[in-house]
């Protein structure tokens, strides 16, 4: 069993498609989490993805107060432009040498959606390895989990098991110049643990949040499920997926569940009326301390 953890968490959400009321913050389609933990006395800072738009996450991080020099670290959770874009921007915003930028080592792949037409949605040029290292970034690509500091680590990969968790509706390109179904392999999740259970933070969550579940519960050996903050991709999903997933997070019975972005309007609703209290909407400006 994993046996290192967090004193204290806090998240804060600098980039999501909609803005806290009232608030100074812009909203645009995608993601970023300011992860700040806190460990013996030692304070880490970690941006779990950077959104689209490098001049909206650092609008937003003005507001918030948040001093991009800050950052000690990047996750990319996965390849898609709403999640990566202008991030050799953001690093160079850091100003920090050697930043660590840890990814999946397919993360720059091509990746399409076809409908309802062809459209490239992968990392952007702008942002190629090169660009990403020239800004001060180390590249940190891994199949593997990463330990960030102890009581924080990536999934790596995360093994798919619940067979109607599927990852529909992506392409990309072989080496042989083949197009191919992509099935996501690059997402990734960051785990936080804390000794009252573990906290899942996703960025899409392609790979199904219940295999993201179980992967880390066999990962930690940790049983207890605090909380789920991040996009489900529940957007185009049926009921029955719905049904199930909101079933298998019943099952582990999260304190916290704290979701936006990708998870779509009527899985929103199922999850608030499975777990009101418990339940909050991702806006961008939101702070969850843990």
């Amino acid at each position: 069993m994993y046996k290192e953890f967090l004193d204290s968490a806090r998240i804060t959400v600098l980039v999501e498609n909609s803005v806290l009321y009232a608030s100074q913050y812009w909203g645009v389609h995608g993601l970023s989490l300011l992860v700040e933990v806190y460990r013996g006395g030692v304070k880490r800072s970690i941006l779990m993805d950077v959104g689209q738009d490098p001049q909206v996450l650092i609008h937003n991080m003005s507001v918030a107060g948040v001093d991009p020099g800050s950052i000690d670290a990047i996750v990319l959770s996965h390849c898609h432009y709403d999640h990566t874009g202008g991030v050799a921007e953001v690093v160079k915003r850091i100003g920090r040498r050697e930043l660590p930028v840890i990814a999946h080592p397919s993360i720059f792949r091509v990746n399409l959606k076809t409908d309802p037409f062809l459209k490239y949605i992968g990392v952007r040029s702008g942002d190629s390895r090169d660009s990403i290292e020239r800004s001060g970034g180390r590249l940190v690509l891994s199949r593997d989990p990463v330990e960030i500091m102890p009581g924080v680590l990536t999934t790596g990969e995360v093994k798919r098991v619940f067979g109607f968790e599927r990852v529909e509706g992506f392409k990309t390109t072989t080496e042989s110049g083949q197009l191919v179904d992509d099935e996501m392999m690059d997402d990734t999740s960051l785990i936080l643990t804390l000794r009252d259970g573990l906290v899942v933070l996703t960025g899409c969550a392609h790979a199904g949040i219940c295999n993201i579940i179980k992967h880390s519960i066999e990962l930690t050996g940790i049983k207890k499920l605090k909380a789920v903050i991040g996009g489900l991709h529940l957007v185009n999903a049926d009921e029955d997926r719905i049904k199930r997933t909101i079933d298998c997070l019943v099952e582990h019975n999260p304190e916290l569940i704290a979701t936006g972005h990708c998870t779509g309007f009527k899985a929103q609703v199922e999850l608030y009326l499975k777990f009101r209290d418990k339940f909050k909407l991702l806006q961008t400006g939101l702070s969850i301390t843990l």
